[in-house]
């Protein structure tokens, strides 16, 4: 089941292709998933709810590095997009490796193209490409507490001492 949701981004335009022809409302979002938590799940589910099917495009290891510097990620891109698979909210996973997801947010066309709520609308660079193509950007609520980066800290806290 897992390996049926990783596809390649060629891959997911003709099902994407497919699926609007069936009058489905495609939604889209995009990060690392590093180390998947409580607040990465809830997001996801919130995503999925504004639509038919949820598409998450995940950063490769190389464009993880450009973004959020040489030590990470921690989990590597076929680790992080089978745990995302592995989730009852996303319907397709794959790998970009873009430094953001503007250039196939052009190919993909979505509906709807969901970012965290730590984002304000006038920083989402990804808006002007989304709303040209007749879809709209939602910011969902951050579940509080949860954070990628606040769990590498704390890890690194309990072990520094060991």
């Amino acid at each position: 089941m897992i390996n049926q949701k990783i596809k390649s981004l060629n891959q997911l335009l003709k099902i994407v292709q497919k699926l609007k022809k069936q009058n489905k409302k495609i939604v889209t979002t995009n990060g690392v998933f590093d180390i998947l938590h409580l607040g990465h799940v809830k997001y996801l589910e919130a995503a999925k709810k504004l639509g038919d099917v949820l598409i998450v495009g995940v950063n490769t290891d190389k464009s993880v590095k450009l973004n959020k510097g040489d030590k990470r990620p921690i989990n590597d891109e076929k680790s992080r997009i089978g745990v995302l698979a592995g989730l009852e909210s996303v319907d397709y996973v794959f790998l970009f490796n873009e430094k953001d997801p503007r250039k196939w947010l052009v190919k993909i066309k979505p509906s709807v193209h969901v970012k965290a709520g730590d984002y304000k609308l006038s920083q989402i660079i990804e808006k002007g490409i989304v709303e040209k193509n007749n879809g709209k950007i939602v910011i969902v609520k951050m579940e509080k507490g949860y954070s990628t980066t606040a769990l590498i800290n704390k890890i690194i806290s309990i072990h520094r001492n060991q």
